[in-house]
């Protein structure tokens, strides 16, 4: 579609600069999506785009269609969303460990509560005393009598 308010030349070098913005490689603007980085890609005055009517339904069909995202701010979302749904994940990961960490410290605790009973208790109990010696006979043994 031509717009005759504008000359070829500059219908040409709108469409350019909109092919390279939508493809996300820009050569004279910051690559957003705009009316006034259109016209600052394509070399021409904001006024002299804005009379170019077809070239803009154009453009105002895509970012109707596609959003005002460059493809690298597109992958940018999606890379952000993917780490948002990693550290979900992590969260929900340490969060169990946490759990399972406090159950284990908990069972160490009354283990070793318990074997310090059973050591004191068995340091008590393995004592060896010494019984008094009674000395026999030897005839008492020997008949088998005490």
């Amino acid at each position: 579609m031509t717009d005759a308010n504008v000359s070829t030349k500059t219908e040409h070098k709108l469409r350019g600069a909109m092919d390279r913005l939508l493809a996300g490689k820009p050569q004279h603007s910051d690559g957003r999506l705009t009316k006034n980085n259109l016209a600052l890609e394509a070399g021409v005055s904001p006024a002299t785009m804005f009379r170019a009517k077809a070239v803009l339904a154009d453009w105002d069909a895509h970012i109707d269609t596609h959003g005002c995202l460059t493809p690298g701010e597109a992958r940018r979302d999606a890379d952000i969303d993917d780490l948002r749904r990693q550290l979900a994940a992590a969260k929900k990961e340490i969060t169990e460990l946490n759990r399972r960490l406090t159950a284990a410290t908990t069972v160490i605790a009354s283990l070793h509560h318990d074997n310090q009973l059973l050591r004191a208790e068995h340091h008590q109990a393995g004592r060896l005393v010494a019984l008094p010696i009674q000395q026999q006979s030897h005839q008492s043994n020997a008949s088998g009598s005490p």
